[in-house]
């Protein structure tokens, strides 16, 4: 099953080709590992996203057995909080985007 981040990716490169007029993906070899920038900052934007939410829980795991101060806690629990009302707030826009593209006549 692809991951969100494959998700993303597949999209954004399926309209980099649109918009430059190749054909979908799948009918070239190679076009599904192809990732311009814009890809590749997503897929960064994400991993980091992630970084920042295994970090936050391995302190509040910490915070619960008195090993991290809890000001840590808060900080890196709010952190990841924002962090994640970001990933799904740009997620969205993409699906919105996505979706705009998809309903432009041809």
């Amino acid at each position: 099953m692809p991951t969100p981040a494959q998700n993303y990716i597949s999209a954004v490169n399926a309209y980099s080709n649109a918009a430059k007029g190749k054909p979908s993906l799948g009918t070239e070899p190679g076009d599904v590992l192809q990732q311009d920038g814009f890809a590749d900052l997503v897929k960064n934007a994400i991993q980091e996203a992630a970084k920042i939410g295994e970090r936050g829980e391995q302190l509040s795991i910490a915070g619960i057995n008195d090993r991290a101060d809890i000001n840590q806690v808060v900080t890196a629990m709010a952190e990841a909080e924002l962090t994640l009302q970001t990933v799904v707030t740009v997620r969205d826009k993409v699906l919105e985007a996505y979706k705009e593209i998809l309903r432009m006549p041809m």
